[in-house]
């Protein structure tokens, strides 16, 4: 049944802040009650970098949550609240579990993504560095528009435009995160899900050496 892994509820009371970009905040988003459940069936994913869902092996509880963020409704609130037109859109999932040194530099998303979701699922995050930073700027990490810590359970969703600048500080270990986009054409994600693929065989590759 939609619903048993997130409050949709809490997504469509959630303010939409529009300076510099459009972007909302969700703590909580993820039931805490399915919690646990989606933990223990959460991916492993020991390397660095994004990792399309299709290459990866999981558990019921986790398959739940990607049911629900993609379902109809979720989809129906985003582009309500984003006020943008998904209907026919297709969407994409990558998922990460570990953070190396090099991630977080500031960038922008490619332009084929119309709406970037990010969805963290880390406990409570105590580290000051690896806690993601909205910018109005490509070339200063301090000027930040909000801090989002990757807390278990805290959903961010932005507009992607052309100073959608994100990043954050370096941080090395397990930072567990979901990423859903909804892209401009099929094409798109056949692109991306065979880069990422490549990039993940050499990364498996490396590390086995």
């Amino acid at each position: 049944m939609f619903g048993e892994t997130i409050n949709i509820d809490a997504l469509k009371a959630a303010p939409v802040m529009q300076e510099p970009f459009p972007y909302l905040v969700v703590p909580s988003f993820v039931r805490q009650e399915a919690i646990e459940a989606i933990e223990a069936d959460y991916p492993v994913v020991d390397l660095p970098g994004s990792f399309p869902l299709p290459t990866l092996k999981y558990g019921r509880s986790f398959k739940h949550l990607v049911d629900d963020i993609t379902g109809p409704e979720m989809t129906t609130t985003i582009a309500d609240k984003f006020a943008i037109d998904l209907k026919g859109r297709p969407t994409m999932i990558t998922v990460r579990g570990q953070s190396a040194a090099r991630d977080g530099h500031i960038h922008t998303d490619s332009k084929t993504k119309l709406i970037t979701v990010l969805l963290y699922m880390n406990g409570k995050w105590e580290k000051p560095t690896g806690r993601l930073r909205l910018l109005r700027s490509p070339d200063n990490l301090n000027d930040i528009i909000t801090e989002v810590p990757p807390d278990q359970g805290t959903l961010l969703v932005f507009k992607n435009q052309s100073n959608a600048w994100h990043g954050h500080e370096p941080y090395e270990g397990q930072r567990r995160s979901i990423q859903l986009n909804w892209v401009t054409d099929r094409g798109v994600v056949w692109r991306e899900q065979w880069r990422h693929r490549l990039s993940a065989f050499f990364k498996r590759s490396r590390h086995q050496m």
